[in-house]
């Protein structure tokens, strides 16, 4: 969901170095690909915030992404995996708003960090570049994000290294959700972008859920677990309320289907909003410094 990646992966001598050079001391419990899979098609891909953020009249802002020449200070498997997910997001950023030459800057940075947990093998930059300069593009660009990284966290928990999956995964989502925020702040009447914020605290109880597994025996995520029980905190005083009503079904190209026709309300203000944001930067900022 998150960055962009190419499938043809036959460097098996790679590969195998990047589970020999992963710091040891974690055997993380095996969580099924369907779970994972499951809860990264409830996820929102940065792609989809960030379109709804041009179509919504925001401007692009690039003092709220991650600077890009940071990358050298990320020395660990932790701080690489995270902020790998941190710049993909703020890759896709830069592409839909058509800030080409930064976004180069950010796809640098990604194939570094990439290259650094040995696994910038299953990144085509060559194919992303081109893709990411043509708006014509943009759903095949949000096509192989999703394929790739999920070949990714499959081929992570076949090789019992998933919770790096759940890193990508957080960096991601939460660096979605801090460029929401901001952009919310900035544009107060735009009630979607503040919805889509609220709309992220059933996500968030299920990435809680799953890093609980990984916070066991992984004191990095243990700790990022801990910080984001605040963020929990601030989610609850959200209100989502749920209106049911009954399905129908319809005739789409000639086949039958079910429509649901229940609806939920998110019920957020502005100063759900910047609290929410607050506790996104403390955190953030303990992960990109």
């Amino acid at each position: 969901m998150l960055w962009l990646v190419s499938c043809g992966s036959d460097k098996k001598d790679e590969a195998e170095a990047f589970l020999d050079e992963l710091e040891e001391g974690v055997d993380a419990p095996a969580i099924s690909e369907e779970t994972i899979n499951d809860i990264l098609q409830q996820i929102p891909a940065p792609l989809e915030i960030s379109m709804l953020m041009r179509e919504s009249g925001a401007d692009y802002d690039r003092t709220i992404l991650s600077d890009p020449d940071n990358v050298s200070n990320y020395n660990t498997t932790f701080k690489r995996a995270i902020n790998l997910g941190i710049y993909g997001t703020d890759l896709i950023y830069t592409n839909i708003f058509g800030k080409n030459q930064e976004g180069l800057s950010y796809m640098k940075s990604v194939k570094e960090l990439a290259d650094d947990l040995n696994i910038g093998q299953f990144f085509n930059l060559k194919l992303v570049g081109r893709l990411a300069t043509n708006n014509d593009n943009l759903d095949s660009l949000m096509l192989i994000t999703t394929q790739n990284f999920n070949a990714i966290n499959k081929y992570l928990q076949e090789n019992r290294r998933a919770n790096l999956s759940i890193l990508f995964l957080v960096g991601g989502w939460m660096e979605a959700v801090h460029i929401n925020c901001k952009m919310s702040m900035d544009n107060p009447e735009v009630g979607s972008l503040a919805e889509r914020i609220g709309e992220q605290k059933i996500i968030l109880e299920n990435i809680m859920l799953l890093m609980s597994f990984y916070a066991e025996t992984d004191p990095n995520i243990k700790e990022l677990h801990e910080d984001m029980k605040k963020l929990q905190e601030a989610y609850g005083n959200i209100q989502i309320t749920y209106t049911y009503a009954e399905p129908t079904t319809e005739v789409v190209d000639g086949v039958l289907v079910i429509k649901d026709n229940s609806t939920s309300t998110v019920h957020i203000t502005q100063d759900n909003v910047k609290e929410i944001d607050s506790v996104i930067n403390t955190i953030r900022n303990k992960l990109t410094s």
